[in-house]
């Protein structure tokens, strides 16, 4: 009988014991891993998750944070996801705008001309050194495509 109760204390103390226990760090990244986005990385250590990587935007980031904390066994959550900077479109000028806007450009450089084909401002003639950086950058504020620079320079 003795030996029935000490077996018995002895399979409530275990059943306890892995009862307090819960998820292993390495089931918790592996269901939490399953669960995320492509391009998140998931680090578990004593239930402290940490999700690393890249996505879209913020609310990707929040929502990832929030599969995490939802997983069982997690004890917190480092959210460390950066978002992926918005590239703004190239904007490039029409040629019949980029015609006129570049013969206003020059027209203070009487011995410069140009030519505007596909977005492409190509300049010829001469300029003094002294004058070529005020020049080029009125012609990029134009937003052509690009500048062909043939200008010999004295």
């Amino acid at each position: 009988m003795k030996t029935t109760k000490l077996m018995m204390s002895a399979a409530v103390a275990a059943t306890l014991f892995l009862a307090s226990c819960g998820p292993k760090d390495a089931d918790i990244q592996k269901a939490v891993q399953a669960k995320e986005a492509s391009g998140i990385t998931v680090a578990v250590t004593k239930g402290a998750v940490t999700l690393t990587g890249e996505v879209p935007d913020d609310a990707a980031k929040a929502t990832a944070e929030e599969v995490a904390k939802a997983e069982k066994g997690v004890k917190s959550v480092a959210n460390d996801l950066t978002v992926k900077p918005v590239v703004a479109p190239v904007v490039i000028a029409e040629d019949t705008v980029l015609q006129k806007n570049v013969a206003d450009a020059i027209k203070d450089f009487p011995t410069v001309k140009a030519d505007v084909k596909d977005g492409v401002v190509t300049l010829t003639g001469e300029l003094k050194k002294a004058s070529l950086i005020t020049l080029m950058q009125h012609l990029s504020a134009l937003k052509p495509k690009k500048i062909d620079n043939k200008l010999t320079i004295k």
